[in-house]
């Protein structure tokens, strides 16, 4: 007697290629646009000034849920009304290889890894090109995936900007204070005079702020005021 043949349930392979195929839009679409979106951005922010940013929404949303009142000190100035003194301390203590790098300092990233960061070290390996992009389109949450987008943001950042604008837009988006952005409302809220007329003290004071804004006051850490003017002297600056 001739037994009944058994017909697989496995999916023909057209079916699978197709599921597959399908599978495959569906994840890179929506990762396409957001890049496009993101290049778009980036080259509109080469003439541009940003209104707000990222972190400065993350920081107003917040703020909802806080008993103090909240007010944005944010405006945008360019580089050549920003003290040198300023911009000279921030690279100094914040990205020292900043012009010669293209995005990520890999020898900083290296130190990090074999240090302990909270106990021997002021900043951590982020570039001040890593920082721009955290502020503009990312958030202060620490997470896996905000640090692979950054990762993946850097260098559409840095093919499509300048680097004297990616400093430009730096040091007028930072976040210096509660409701403090940028270098003109962080000078006029510290010290009451505008960022061009920073002193070396004074800047140094002010880019001390920046690993812990939220907690520090420009003149709290001396300690570390005094290594980023030892730093900018040893850049000639």
């Amino acid at each position: 007697m001739t037994r009944p043949r058994k017909f697989s349930r496995r999916k023909p392979p057209a079916k699978r290629r197709h599921i597959l195929r399908t599978l495959l839009l569906l994840l890179f679409v929506p990762l396409a646009i957001f890049y496009a979106a993101i290049a778009g951005t980036l080259l509109l922010l080469r003439w541009i000034n940003p209104p707000f940013t990222a972190v400065q929404v993350e920081r107003r949303i917040s703020s909802w849920s806080e008993p103090e009142p909240y007010t944005k000190h944010y405006k945008f100035v360019p580089l050549n009304r920003i003290s040198p003194n300023l911009q000279h301390a921030a690279i100094a203590a914040e990205d020292a290889r900043f012009y010669q790098h293209h995005g990520f300092d890999w020898n900083q990233i290296r130190l990090a890894a074999a240090e302990d960061l909270e106990e021997h070290r002021e900043r951590g390996a982020s570039t001040i090109t890593q920082q721009l992009v955290r502020n503009l389109f990312l958030s202060t949450n620490r997470s896996i995936i905000r640090k692979a987008l950054e990762f993946s943001m850097v260098p559409l950042t840095e093919g499509i900007l300048t680097k004297n604008r990616i400093l430009e837009l730096y040091l007028n988006v930072i976040e210096w204070g509660r409701g403090v952005f940028g270098a003109e409302a962080a000078s006029r809220a510290y010290f009451g005079i505008p960022a061009q007329r920073l002193s070396r003290l004074q800047a140094a004071q002010l880019v001390s702020v920046l690993p812990s804004p939220l907690h520090r006051k420009p003149g709290q850490v001396m300690g570390y005021t005094k290594r980023i003017l030892v730093h900018m002297a040893e850049s000639d600056w």
